[in-house]
């Protein structure tokens, strides 16, 4: 909880501070809320999406008008993160899931390219709240779900976003891709050899909906 309570102020201050830096804006922002799936994975050097993990994110939005083609928008909102491994041997069957949640604050540019239609670029920035691994296989007592230590990653992520949104006002959907450049493990000893596990950087590809208060 005390992981929660920080992820969230972060991503407050950051939801706050756009709003301070728009206020010069000719137009009233436009306030949300938004939420959807994620499809993530981690990679190292290619972005292998064969077993992609199926979560979530849900959370808020503010999009700020600078011209009639042109936005700033900025998003605090709970994502799920990890991977999925599928393993066929000689001893079990089954798949591993890695999940990480985290509070993710995106700072986007929004251009508008019909009223109906719109793309985005920009960055993002995340808080490691929690994490844990599962296992389920046949035969069933290979089994096991355990909860991870946070400490033992990067709990901070930042990288690059893009999307596109279809705008049905007050409705809007998209699609939106996450391409991380951090590290997600961080470097620890282990039996005397520095090593960094997981040695990966996330990959999330989100779809959502979102519906504006004005």
């Amino acid at each position: 909880m005390k992981n929660l309570k920080k992820g969230l102020v972060i991503g407050l201050v950051a939801l706050f501070s756009a709003t301070t830096f728009a206020q010069n804006f000719d137009k009233a922002p436009q306030i949300g809320v938004k939420g959807g799936l994620s499809f993530s994975n981690l990679y190292v050097d290619n972005i292998d999406d064969d077993e992609m993990l199926t979560g979530f994110n849900i959370g808020m939005f503010a999009k700020f008008p600078m011209t009639s083609t042109v936005a700033i928008q900025t998003e605090v909102y709970y994502t799920t993160k990890g991977a999925k491994l599928t393993y066929n041997d000689n001893f079990a069957t089954g798949s591993t899931k890695f999940k990480l949640d985290y509070i993710e604050v995106p700072l986007l540019v929004v251009y508008n390219v019909t009223d109906m239609f719109n793309i985005q670029a920009g960055a993002y920035a995340a808080y490691m709240i929690s994490g844990k691994v599962t296992n389920e296989s046949d035969p069933a007592a290979f089994d096991f779900e355990g909860e991870l230590d946070t400490e033992d990653f990067n709990r901070f992520d930042a990288g690059l976003a893009a999307g596109i949104a279809f705008d049905f006002n007050p409705i809007s959907v998209g699609a939106r891709y996450y391409y991380g450049l951090t590290k997600v493990g961080k470097e620890q000893n282990y039996s005397g050899f520095n090593a960094i596990f997981p040695d990966a950087k996330n990959s999330v590809l989100q779809v959502y909906a979102s519906f504006s208060f004005n």
